[in-house]
């Protein structure tokens, strides 16, 4: 490989505004990390977006390559615990908050990072997945572990044309779950909710209001990727000791809403982190995701762009434009 590569690197400017550049580093740029990763592909997820707009101060440091995922080859490794030719993906860490990301051609990583890439699935497809798929994983063996089996009634999924519902309703799909599919996007995004496997498409706006304390039961469980008003109306919805994992706020940070549905149903609110998740839970979601994944569905929600739209696609998918993943090729 050449001695110069390609990274998207984010810089502050003079008015705080943040710009993202390809640039070409060699290896003394790169941080003093014992693996070196020849990477082929990462992804764009919502906090790609914030943090190449720069409309969230996520970035805790300058400069700054971006990309919260990755996946690759072990080029050199300094413990013993990878091998040259060993093939790792890296979720989340702090990757492009505190650490330097997957939006380049080579990365030094903690070896406490990585996360051997299954053998069903090719660097393309893992990062298909990557930290939407694998947080969809977790929300999934959150409801699960909780007891509530297939015959106990519908799960419903928020932000459900997004990255992390796209894969959620494909797994409870797979596994028997009747699947409710809340997006602003019906007709758009009808065809590939159904294909995945939901049984019922609501639009947004039957939950993006001000709820009641409490509402009929309909849910044995949720997926919620949204946050803020969607959220307390998943709350205010469930069958008694419903759970309720939630791992986002693409619809805002606040949680209004009434303590009813947590004293008088035994709602369980289960917050996912996939950021930080202890790597047992990884690698035991990567697995189970290697059971699971129809590779010919994933294929249908997902598309494969060069590294160069990366700040186009960060502005895109804030607005809620793109449809399943995308992942990056930071080879082209």
């Amino acid at each position: 490989m050449s001695d110069t590569f390609n990274a998207l690197v984010l810089d502050r400017n003079e008015d705080k505004s943040v710009s993202a550049t390809i640039k070409r580093l060699t290896l003394a740029d790169l941080p003093d990390e014992d693996v070196l990763v020849d990477v082929a592909y990462s992804t764009v997820n919502y906090k790609d977006g914030l943090a190449v707009t720069g409309a969230s101060p996520i970035v805790r440091k300058f400069p700054m390559v971006a990309g919260i995922d990755l996946a690759g080859t072990v080029a050199t490794s300094r413990d013993s615990r990878f091998q040259p030719g060993d093939r790792v993906l890296v979720n989340g860490y702090g990757l492009s908050e505190r650490f330097w990301g997957g939006y380049a051609q080579r990365q030094k990583l903690k070896p406490e990072w990585l996360v051997r890439v299954p053998d069903a699935f090719s660097f393309e497809e893992a990062m298909a997945i990557g930290t939407a798929g694998y947080t969809a994983m977790l929300c999934v063996q959150a409801i699960r572990d909780w007891g509530v089996k297939p015959d106990a009634g519908p799960v419903v999924v928020t932000g459900a044309a997004g990255g992390v519902g796209t894969v959620a309703i494909m797994l409870l799909a797979k596994l028997g779950y009747q699947v409710t599919a809340v997006t602003g996007r019906v007709e758009e995004a009808r065809a590939l909710l159904e294909q995945l496997g939901a049984s019922e498409i609501i639009p947004r706006a039957d939950l993006a209001r001000d709820a009641a304390p409490l509402e009929a039961e309909r849910w044995a469980a949720a997926v919620d990727t949204v946050g803020a008003n969607t959220l307390a109306s998943v709350i205010a919805q469930p069958r008694y000791e419903a759970i309720v994992p939630a791992c986002g706020l693409a619809g805002g940070a606040g949680l209004p809403g009434s303590v009813m549905p947590f004293i008088l149903r035994g709602v369980t609110l289960r917050g996912i982190d996939s950021v930080m998740a202890a790597q047992p839970r990884r690698q035991r979601a990567w697995d189970e995701l290697a059971k699971l994944v129809d590779r010919a569905l994933l294929r249908a929600i997902y598309e494969v762009e060069p590294l160069a739209r990366v700040p186009e696609l960060g502005r895109a998918i804030l607005a809620g434009a793109i449809k399943g993943r995308v992942v990056i090729d930071v080879n082209r």
